[in-house]
């Protein structure tokens, strides 16, 4: 059950008719407040630009009491640094993003980029390096050669300052594996919007490493998403939105965003046969134990 319209600040004026830009509606609130571990609030994908309060605030009325606001360039980054500054329900992550990588290294800037994001890094609501990694779905050629250089620089940057890493992993899964042990994994590192199967979710398992589920494990042709995680150690598992995309059934297409947390966190619960209360209540524990307090 939800409610009809989504929360005020997403509403479209009545003028705007394009259904597929619309947010939907506002999801039943969760018995037990957890937060996004991964959202974009300063991309639009939606008919209206809603603001990061107004956003954080239309989250938390159905149980989502906090977010990690996640940088891919440098104009992002920086736009994460002023927003953990301006609402205390945010948390930051600053990266280039592996298919920006290749594009500042073709203008001379990946090194003096990197060296930025370090330095954006060391803010104290900054608590993790991504999202970076592997992307073979839209990088290809001398741009992985970039690519494997930056996911090694994160690295360094990560394990360094001391923070989570937050990897981006598209058709990459044995090769981001390979990387993380040959530079030697970071204490905390999060797979963002898992898109793995039973086989790298026992890798995670075995390494202590996160699995972040967005919408996509929703989707009617994830199966593979749900046999991870029913074997996805309970300790391990996050949610997130990766809003304004990966809206999850039955919304698939239209944009997302944090108060959308609930449609997941629900059909996980559907997969582990855990009780909602129990399953919110580790996942606001993990997620503390992954980035730390927002306090």
């Amino acid at each position: 059950m939800c409610n009809s319209l989504a929360p005020a600040p997403y509403r479209a004026s009545s003028e705007d008719t394009d259904s597929r830009r619309e947010y939907p509606p506002a999801p039943e609130p969760l018995p037990v407040p957890v937060m996004d571990n991964h959202t974009h609030l300063d991309f639009r994908h939606g008919l209206i630009e809603v603001s990061v309060r107004d956003a954080m605030d239309a989250a938390q009325s159905v149980g989502v009491q906090g977010a990690i606001q996640v940088g891919c360039d440098l104009e992002s980054s920086r736009f994460t640094v002023e927003a953990v500054d301006a609402d205390p329900r945010l948390l930051g992550a600053v990266a280039i993003h592996p298919n920006d990588a290749p594009v500042y290294a073709g203008r001379g800037e990946l090194e003096s980029a990197l060296a930025e994001i370090e330095e954006l890094a060391a803010h104290p609501r900054i608590r993790a390096i991504g999202e970076t990694g592997l992307d073979f779905f839209r990088t290809h050629g001398e741009g992985l050669v970039h690519q494997r250089h930056s996911f090694r620089r994160h690295i360094d940057i990560a394990k360094r300052l001391g923070l989570t890493l937050q990897i981006h992993d598209r058709d990459a899964h044995d090769d981001v594996v390979q990387v993380l042990a040959e530079e030697g994994a970071p204490e905390r590192v999060v797979f963002h919007c898992f898109s793995g199967d039973e086989e790298l979710a026992r890798t995670c398992n075995q390494n202590g490493w996160y699995m972040s589920f967005a919408g996509t494990m929703t989707f009617k042709n994830a199966g593979n998403l749900r046999s991870a995680l029913a074997i996805a150690e309970p300790s391990r598992i996050l949610v997130e939105t990766d809003s304004p995309f990966l809206t999850p059934h039955p919304y698939r297409g239209r944009p997302n965003a944090s108060y959308m947390v609930p449609y997941t966190v629900r059909s996980m619960a559907e997969v582990t046969g855990d009780d909602l209360s129990e399953l919110c209540s580790r996942l606001a524990e993990n997620t503390l134990q992954a980035y730390g307090s927002w306090a």
